[in-house]
């Protein structure tokens, strides 16, 4: 395995003959204007070759790069990485997709499909962004803005349903 679980204490005395620095911590934002909130939120991370099924409960960061299935999440931020497979129901603030979802997504804010993103079932999404190549395939719907703006369990006049891959707009 490439990481170690736990970084390296320092060492009581510095000064000591053969003692080796701590290496240095890396942000766990490293995109520049990240929010500092970022670091400070309870993160689950489900790695590489892991499987979960079951509930999580107070998690606000949820990073997938192995498999969940679970029946309902409520996070703010959900990441699936590349080879990364979520099954089930989430409900979060942000959601970025490299990997795939399978069954209902509700994004309040902003959701982003990279390239290698699939997207599969029922997703509403105020903000939507899709990388070429990203897939979705199943039921979209914008949540938008607005005086009687419907709950986000009520049907909008926006949704349509999207069969094909998405592909980029720009040529």
């Amino acid at each position: 395995m490439g990481r170690t679980p736990f970084p390296t204490p320092p060492s009581s005395n510095p000064a000591a003959p053969g003692a080796r620095p701590a290496p240095a911590a890396a942000p766990l934002a490293a995109a520049p204007g990240a929010r500092r909130e970022t670091a400070d939120r309870r993160t689950l991370v489900v790695g590489r070759g892991i499987s979960v099924q079951g509930t999580v409960q107070d998690a606000e960061r949820l990073v997938v790069e192995g498999t969940v299935e679970a029946s309902m999440i409520h996070a703010a931020e959900l990441s699936v990485a590349p080879g990364g497979v979520f099954r089930g129901e989430i409900e979060v603030e942000d959601a970025e997709l490299a990997g795939t979802i399978d069954g209902t997504l509700t994004v309040r804010g902003n959701l982003t499909v990279r390239s290698t993103g699939r997207l599969i079932g029922k997703t509403k999404c105020r903000r939507l962004q899709v990388e070429d190549g990203g897939q979705i395939t199943g039921h979209l719907e914008m949540i938008t803005d607005g005086p009687g703006r419907p709950s986000l369990g009520e049907p909008l006049a926006t949704s349509r349903p999207v069969t094909e891959p998405a592909e980029s707009q720009a040529s």
